[in-house]
């Protein structure tokens, strides 16, 4: 053989590797940050929580659709807490696992069935709070266009979907208003609703309330409980200086506002009511606020129609090959849609205000999970059977949003398994005390090897570094490609593959010894050995595979990194294996140090040939 071929092609990949880890995606800053693999919870710490799916709405087990809907949902409220590379994901066909690097927090309320309400829009507002006028000709509005992670972002080149009687489609789609300098407030919204107001506030509200209260001033409550309608601050500068305080409102303090004043307040913005907490407006009892698309702030009633009001919605195709979105609901639930479309469609009362209604001069009903108007149609009837919502969808945006819809008829109930809070320090003492275990665990089979093996024991150690160097690079590269994330677990799986790894050279070296015992030159022995060797070598490697796969697919948790761990690293010992430890073999055994007992590690393997090439009769060896 040609050992250099071998060991060229074991350099190539290392350069490979290297080059992905120093200027692959993700890498940045310097030399440390870009040689950092990403570490789990338990390293760094931060807040882990397992959620266990139990069943549907109506009693059914989830499925996978079911759970994978839930996940996307959970990892949008996830996400509003503004944690950097927070991790949601499924494990096994119930458990959600969530895990927040970092500060600990508290996430039992993310676990909460998803809420979805059918709430008619009452009044309409930019996203500063400047009332907004009706437009008089249609303008492109956003049609629910759901965002990677679950939630749904309007798309503003789109038409606003108009919901409509099936089989029939049901006209174009309303149109949102457009923004106007001049304010307009409508007497059915410039009282508080008596709904709003006048509904009775739990006490942990309340004293929340007072809190806010006290860091705004008296001053700023005072004037924003005063006003019967959206702020024109252009008017009265004065007005602006005395709410400026609420602008630096937390979204969690702007949550306990009563929803009059999240509306009128124009220091109130759209990023902070989008930040609120998850199910912070989900009382159907009461009027709340909501932003579409950052932009239009809505006034939107009481909800009539829940989530668990739809039985199935699905992404059609209608008669002139258009996707719509087709509504299904219970037969309660279908009374109740008949009731609200009356409202909206008839405006019974003056209920919504002329910035709310759409281009056809109807109400639109606002369709609201958790804190995002997913949708908000202008009713173009009364719905007495399916309905259908219309727009300029393509067939992935009608589906995402049949799917939210779906999923807030059949929510997923969770209970929670278990919380942990990891703090940084203990992560930090983890992560020593894991590198110091991998470091003495390797220290004592290079010490071993160089004892027992003495010039065999410089391969085992050359390939410990090689096999480690080559793990650390995968490390790196799986962390910002699949997002694979090394724990204390992972560790362990890494130290148990270092006994893998010294089994293998165990019996490359007892072969080799037998070789050289039965008489061949060490030349001879060591590709014979290998020969020999190799059979028993990939087995063993094969069948510690077998397990960490069978491990992986089977675990949940931490479990599943011990597995990842265990199998990656067998499988770069056996690369080691075959482009390093049998081509520097074959190198060393064209040495003279390699004919040595003494330094080679051979043993008695030597001097047992050499007898057995002395010839035993004494008269023989007069001759």
């Amino acid at each position: 053989m040609r050992p250099g071929r071998q060991l060229a092609v074991l350099g190539l990949i290392f350069v490979v590797l290297y080059l992905l880890v120093f200027f692959s995606g993700g890498a940045s800053g310097g030399l440390k940050d870009r040689l950092e693999p990403r570490l789990g919870l338990d390293l760094v710490g931060g807040t882990r929580l397992t959620l266990e799916a139990t069943n549907t709405v109506d009693g059914r087990a989830p499925t996978a659709e079911n759970l994978e809907e839930a996940r996307q949902i959970i990892e949008s409220r996830v996400n509003a807490f503004g944690v950097a590379e927070a991790e949601v994901v499924t494990e096994g066909n119930r458990n959600i696992v969530i895990s927040l690097p970092g500060e600990n927090r508290d996430l039992t309320e993310v676990g909460s069935a998803a809420e979805l309400r059918f709430r008619k829009l009452l009044k309409a507002a930019d996203g500063s709070g400047a009332v907004t006028a009706p437009a008089a000709t249609p303008t492109p509005s956003g049609t629910a266009s759901p965002a990677p992670s679950g939630s749904a972002a309007p798309t503003p080149s789109a038409s606003a979907p108009a919901a409509t009687a099936s089989p029939t489609a049901g006209g174009q789609g309303g149109s949102a208003p457009a923004p106007s300098a001049t304010p307009s407030a409508s007497p059915s919204a410039a009282a508080p609703s008596p709904s709003a107001s006048a509904a009775p506030v739990p006490q942990g509200i309340e004293e929340q309330r007072k809190a806010v209260e006290q860091k705004v001033g008296a001053a700023a409550w005072a004037a924003a409980s005063g006003l019967q309608g959206p702020a024109d601050l252009s008017s009265d500068p004065s007005l602006a200086e005395k709410l400026k305080p609420f602008a630096s409102l937390t979204p969690r303090e702007v949550a306990v506002l009563p929803a009059t004043m999240q509306f009128n307040v124009p220091q109130i913005s759209c990023a902070q009511l989008d930040d609120r907490p998850p199910a912070s407006i989900s009382d159907p009892n009461q009027q709340v606020v909501a932003c579409e698309d950052g932009a239009a702030k809505y006034l939107l009633d009481v909800a009539k129609v829940l989530g668990t009001d739809v039985s199935d919605a699905n992404a059609v195709l209608d008669q002139t090959s258009a996707w719509v979105v087709s509504l299904d609901f219970t037969g309660d639930g279908q009374e109740k849609w008949t009731n609200l479309t009356r409202e909206a469609f008839n405006n019974e009362g003056g209920a919504c205000d002329a910035t709310a209604l759409g281009q056809d001069g109807k109400c639109r009903v606002a369709v609201v999970l958790d804190n995002e108007i997913v949708s908000s149609p202008e009713i173009q009837g009364v719905l007495t059977g399916n309905s259908q919502i219309t727009g300029s969808f393509n067939q992935k945006d009608a589906s995402e949003l049949a799917g939210q819809l779906r999923y807030g008829a059949l929510p997923v109930t969770f209970e929670a398994q278990e919380q942990q809070n990891v703090t940084a320090t203990l992560g930090a003492s983890h992560l020593r005390a894991g590198l110091l275990a991998a470091g003495i665990g390797m220290l004592l089979v290079i010490i071993y090897s160089f004892f027992y093996y003495r010039l065999l024991g410089s391969v085992i150690f050359l390939s410990l570094i090689l096999s480690a160097l080559l793990v650390f690079g995968a490390l790196v590269v799986l962390g910002r490609q699949i997002g694979f994330t090394l724990t204390l677990a992972g560790i362990a799986g890494m130290i148990v593959s270092l006994g893998v790894a010294a089994d293998s050279f165990v019996i490359y070296f007892e072969r080799l010894k037998d070789e050289i015992r039965e008489g061949r030159s060490p030349r001879s022995a060591v590709p014979r050995a290998w020969i020999r060797a190799r059979r028993t070598i990939i087995s063993a490697n094969a069948i510690t595979l077998m397990s960490a796969v069978v491990l992986y697919i089977v675990s949940v948790g931490t479990v599943k990194g011990f597995a990842f761990a265990l199998g990656l690293a067998t499988v770069l010992d056996l690369v080691v294996v075959f482009l390093f430890r049998h081509p520097i073999m074959t190198m060393f055994a064209r040495t003279r140090a390699f004919l040595s007992p003494r330094v080679s590690g051979l043993g008695r393997a030597l001097p047992a040939r050499a007898q057995q090439a002395t010839p035993r009769n004494p008269r023989a060896k007069e001759a």
